[in-house]
């Protein structure tokens, strides 16, 4: 009766976790469209006020720039000098998740259902269970 009953258990977590995760598909959706109107100026030339298109990969170096100075925070410690009641770490990655969003607002990304798909993806990976990672050639991290 205990394993039916812990069957029962992780079925109704996981029930739980998939209905989290789908109102966070939604939130993040409206939260995209919020960050990319308020970051519209930064797809507007300055000479003329029409539309460009933004360099992608410019785009993207700019969120690893955010995530490298949030290690660096972390690395030394360091309070924000912008926010000062939040760690460095925090406003940086707060930052990386606005520069995402509006990425994903500005390409029109499916961001959200690639998230969702791919947090299904991952809880079933077989490279990522624990007798995995202790094998030979395992991720450590």
């Amino acid at each position: 009766m205990d394993k039916i009953h812990e069957a029962e258990k992780a079925t109704q977590e996981e029930n739980a976790d998939k209905d989290t995760m789908l109102r966070f598909m939604t939130a993040l959706d409206d939260a995209i469209k919020v960050v990319h109107k308020r970051n519209h100026k930064w797809w507007i030339s300055l000479e003329t006020g029409e539309p460009i298109k933004r360099n992608v990969g410019e785009l993207l170096m700019l969120i690893v720039s955010e995530v490298a100075e949030g290690m660096e925070g972390h690395r030394k410690n360091l309070q924000d000098d912008k926010l000062p009641r939040f760690p460095m770490i925090t406003v940086e990655l707060a930052d990386a998740i606005i520069r995402i969003m509006d990425l994903a607002g500005g390409l029109g990304l499916e961001l959200p259902q690639a998230w969702y798909e791919k947090m299904q993806f991952n809880y079933t990976r077989i490279d990522h269970t624990r007798a995995h990672r202790l094998g030979e050639h395992g991720k450590k991290y």
